[in-house]
């Protein structure tokens, strides 16, 4: 009798045991993460499923950078027969303290993940870390130049790849198509924190203003005012970065009319939209997502966005082929229609706000950009005078990666204090 108690009393505890299991989550686990994947390069026997994790810096709904990677997951597990993405988001300082990006992918990998996606610049050392603890999985860095041969950071990690689309296209056609709308001549940058990514970017929406300003406007490149303002992180921390309402309201102030943003979220279409609303002229171009205009259309001129899908399917497709590559990819647009979904890596969609006028002469830039006009090319000098490119110099991408300082002709900060 006491044994059959006994196991009676044995199986009420392994039920608890297993109850309390499902209703408690798992302990984040720290690098390295043992875990029984391919190795990279393998050839797979085509898996029923095929799991992937995903990092986000930021909300995956936030209309922004991390939304339309989101957006490229959801995108892979339409073409892919049982892809399933596993992801965290928010995955930053303020948001997660305490922790970091290569001890939060170990809990995508504890759901059975294969490949991680990294989506952040500033994820560059936890990437690198966690493919370096775990050669089993395949790492996939947003940005960065750990497996670029020719970067100034290369580490040659087998399982580690980095991809990045080549926005400085769509930043220049959003410089050129605020020149075009500009009637002050004032065009502010809501900027992000300082880094090599967001310099260059910088940089090429003023070469595109400035070009769209003085050939198809036929005005003084002295006569353009281009000022960028960084907030200090890729979006708003209360208490740690500066407020990016009242950066765009201090721009508006100060008789900026075009706003174009460089941060994930949409700050300033918001308030050039509350603005215009009260009788401004003023007006906005957001960032990284193609339905960012959505937040105030009646004042969005357009949107330079990432579309991560096609690069994101061919990624997944080597690995479940045995073709992993541990490559440094840059993809730009598809100048045949930079908005195919299956094709180009950046597009540009015109918002309501942008009048018929403007669309035909933005479609000409974009058509001699498609061409093979470029706009990093000398003479070009850094903001401390310092030459950079020589009178008929083509920027290499190396240069165009590296740019130490923002161009001549940009006011605000180069570097971080």
């Amino acid at each position: 009798m006491r044994t059959k108690i006994l196991w009676l009393t044995i199986s009420l505890l392994i039920v608890v045991s297993l109850v309390l299991g499902a209703c408690t989550p798992s302990p984040t686990p720290t690098s390295p993460v043992s875990e029984p994947t391919d190795v990279p390069g393998e050839p797979t026997d085509g898996p029923e499923e095929f799991v992937f994790g995903m990092l986000m810096v930021g909300p995956y709904n936030d209309r922004g950078w991390s939304q339309a990677h989101y957006e490229a997951g959801k995108y892979l597990e339409e073409k892919i027969p049982g892809a399933e993405m596993v992801y965290i988001d928010k995955v930053n300082p303020a948001d997660r303290p305490g922790t970091t990006g290569d001890m939060l992918a170990g809990s995508l990998v504890d759901q059975g993940a294969k490949m991680i996606i990294f989506n952040s610049d500033d994820m560059k050392e936890d990437a690198l870390n966690f493919a370096q603890a775990n050669p089993n999985i395949y790492v996939i860095h947003v940005s960065g130049d750990h497996a670029w041969p020719e970067g100034e950071d290369y580490q040659g990690v087998p399982n580690l790849l980095n991809v990045m689309g080549e926005m400085e296209f769509g930043k220049e056609i959003a410089g050129c198509h605020a020149a075009l709308t500009t009637e002050t001549g004032k065009i502010g940058y809501l900027g992000p924190l300082i880094n090599e990514e967001t310099r260059r970017l910088v940089a090429s929406a003023y070469l595109g203003a400035r070009y769209c300003w003085e050939n198809y406007l036929g005005n003084d490149p002295a006569d353009l005012v281009f000022e960028v303002t960084w907030i200090g992180f890729w979006f708003n921390i209360p208490g740690v970065t500066s407020d990016p309402t009242q950066v765009a309201n201090s721009f508006f102030d100060r008789g900026y009319d075009v706003i174009i943003s460089g941060i994930d979220t949409t700050e300033a279409l918001v308030e050039a939209g509350r603005r215009a609303a009260a009788g401004e002229q003023v007006w906005a171009i957001p960032y990284d997502y193609e339905g960012a205009c959505d937040a105030s259309p009646e004042v969005c001129l357009g949107v330079p966005y990432f579309n991560w899908g096609p690069d994101y399917l061919k990624i997944a497709q080597r690995i479940l082929d045995g073709n992993w590559q541990a490559d440094w990819i840059l993809s730009g647009p598809d100048w045949s229609d930079i908005n195919n979904h299956d094709t180009s890596a950046i597009g540009y969609l015109y918002g309501p706000g942008a009048s018929d006028e403007v669309i035909a002469q933005v479609d000409r830039f974009i058509q001699e950009l498609a061409g093979g006009l470029r706009m990093w090319t000398g003479p070009l000098n850094l903001q401390d005078g310092t030459p950079y490119l020589a009178d008929g110099e083509v920027a290499s991408i190396h240069d165009i990666w590296y740019l130490p300082q923002l161009p001549e002709g940009v006011l605000g900060q180069s570097v971080s204090d």
